[in-house]
């Protein structure tokens, strides 16, 4: 539920804001999501104790901005309870974004480290492959093999070693 009204107040930021302004609202939205990480903050801005002015001018005073249009949004939001709601609609701006500038992120996770050369192939690769700029962050942790994430695009790509073993298990034994 929360998805869909973030939705409809992004395609109000999308209709009424230009490129570089969507950027910079998007910056400013990025930095109150990391607010929502700390627990005092949400208890203030869900509390039903607290007046919509006072949380209001909370969250403009966390940013600073001389952008009317991202202030008179947060007062938007503020007004109709939805302060709640910042995170998800920075993340849906995110996407918006990212399909207007056909631009996309993603994550490779591995067990070893990757070269910057190797990133930048799988990164021209992809970018071939789905006619978009992709970017891609590494990210080495216990995968045993290779796994290539590209959630806007609803993509994962994997190869993993063990099921490389697994499949050489079962052709050898087919073929005794």
């Amino acid at each position: 539920m929360s998805g869909a009204i973030a939705k409809k107040y992004v395609n109000a930021l999308m209709s009424g804001c230009n490129d570089s302004e969507l950027t910079e609202v998007y910056g400013l939205l990025t930095q109150l999501v990391g607010a929502f990480k700390i627990e005092k903050f949400n208890n203030i801005v869900l509390s039903p104790d607290v007046s919509t002015k006072a949380k209001e001018d909370l969250v403009l005073s966390l940013v600073e901005n001389k952008n009317m249009k991202f202030q008179n949004f947060i007062k938007l939001l503020s007004g109709n309870d939805r302060l709640r709601l910042i995170p998800v609609v920075a993340k849906e701006l995110n996407y918006q974004l990212s399909l207007k500038n056909n631009t996309f992120e993603g994550s490779v996770s591995t067990n070893f480290k990757m070269s910057q050369a190797q990133i930048a192939m799988l990164e021209e690769n992809f970018s071939k492959k789905f006619n978009a700029k992709i970017k891609l962050n590494a990210n080495e942790n216990s995968y045993p093999g290779i796994k290539v994430e590209l959630d806007d695009l609803g993509v994962e790509v994997s190869f993993s070693i063990e099921r490389l073993k697994a499949q050489m298990t079962e052709h050898i034994l087919k073929a005794i």
